[in-house]
């Protein structure tokens, strides 16, 4: 079977913490977005809601071991054919067609990336970087509120994420921050990007590259924008990135396909809708290559060393570039105090604006409110 030596068991997850089996199986429910409501938006009421458990609590069921976050559900459960739940050829050909809006295909030297382009030529210029494991999906809602008001947006997937070419490591890249810089500037070259622009960075790993490719091109920049980025050496790591540094540990949890959206929806007060779920597992899916691309890079990275480079940098008086720290307060991953450290340090150029009802990933759980604060900023 063809899908069968690409896909295996593992990447689900289908073997780790095996539970008791249980033959009953929990009802699937409705989340309301009560985090937004409280927070006061007028259009709260309106939002579309996610679809999950509202308690949080694990899927019932001989696979409930790796559906411990509402969204996982669709990983092994297919609807329309039940028979073939954990068929990974099915969930494939279910999915395979999500996720590419807004996209093309763009040939960079000697790599293909998947790039979303979206606005008018004359437009102000905005690029955003995702960070691991996302991938650049998570800008969509984003990048379409910024068109509407006259910016131009485009997002890459980084080497190694989402639907870009993932070499095999060790041979065609390096999976180094130095590396990610040398082909971020090929990309940009390629796009034709030769004036300024407004930069937005977020997340983990290649998110922080992008943040520190920002730091020695501070001339490139009209207005910087982080979201929910490590600022400083003592930034705590999450356990999936420790889990990867691991000898043995690693090779296995890479190979999970629900790793992104387990990690997506653990860091935000909302249930991933199913769709949007679909998309971050899709690559995981497919084969093993994002999984040992996920691998490289946080093995070859040094997230002290880097942390405390942003830091020193970011709250410096020399850092002039107008910067907005757009932050999801209900982040469990990176303390607000970070943000807040680097804003008070350097308060000429550095402003803090904090996003009631957001988590780790507020372009996913808020996107108008991150809109709100990159227009002011970048105004």
């Amino acid at each position: 079977m063809a899908f069968a030596a690409r896909a295996t068991s593992c990447q689900l997850g289908l073997a780790t913490n095996l539970p008791q089996y249980s033959a009953s199986k929990g009802p699937v429910s409705v989340r309301l977005p009560a985090v937004r409501a409280a927070a006061g938006d007028a259009e709260s009421s309106a939002e579309k809601p996610r679809v999950g458990d509202p308690q949080g609590e694990r899927a019932k069921g001989i696979f409930e071991f790796v559906t411990d976050n509402p969204s996982s559900k669709s990983a092994i459960q297919l609807k329309n054919a039940p028979a073939m739940d954990g068929n990974v050829g099915q969930m494939i050909s279910a999915i395979e067609d999500k996720g590419k809006d807004m996209g093309s295909y763009v040939l960079s030297g000697e790599f293909q990336y998947f790039v979303r382009q979206l606005g008018q030529p004359s437009d102000p210029l905005v690029v955003y970087l995702h960070g691991a494991p996302a991938q650049s999906w998570g800008f969509r809602e984003v990048m379409q509120q910024m068109a509407e008001k006259g910016y131009r947006g485009i997002a890459p997937d980084w080497i190694g994420y989402g639907f870009s070419e993932k070499p095999q490591p060790g041979y065609y890249f390096a999976y180094t921050e130095e590396a990610y810089h040398q082909e971020l500037d090929r990309l940009l070259e390629t796009l034709s990007v030769t004036e300024p622009f407004y930069l937005v960075v977020h997340g983990y790993l290649v998110g922080s590259y992008g943040l520190t490719w920002a730091l020695k091109n501070a001339e490139r920049l009209k207005g910087l924008a982080i979201l929910n980025t490590p600022l400083s050496g003592s930034s705590p790591l999450p356990q999936i990135f420790q889990q990867l540094r691991m000898p043995f540990v690693g090779e296995f949890q890479c190979q999970n396909a629900v790793l992104a959206e387990r990690f997506i929806e653990k860091g935000s007060p909302y249930s991933l809708e199913l769709d949007n779920a679909d998309v971050y597992r899709l690559p995981y899916l497919d084969s093993g290559e994002p999984g040992f691309a996920l691998l490289e890079t946080a093995r070859k990275a040094n997230p002290k060393q880097v942390g405390e480079r942003i830091q020193s940098a970011l709250s410096s008086p020399s850092w002039t570039v107008p910067t907005v720290i757009a932050w999801g307060k209900d982040d469990p991953y990176i303390p607000m105090s970070e943000a807040q450290a680097v804003a008070k340090a350097n308060s000429s150029s550095v402003t803090l604006r904090v996003l009631e009802g957001a988590g780790h990933t507020p372009q996913e759980d808020w996107s108008e409110k991150v809109v709100d604060s990159l227009r002011v900023s970048f105004n």
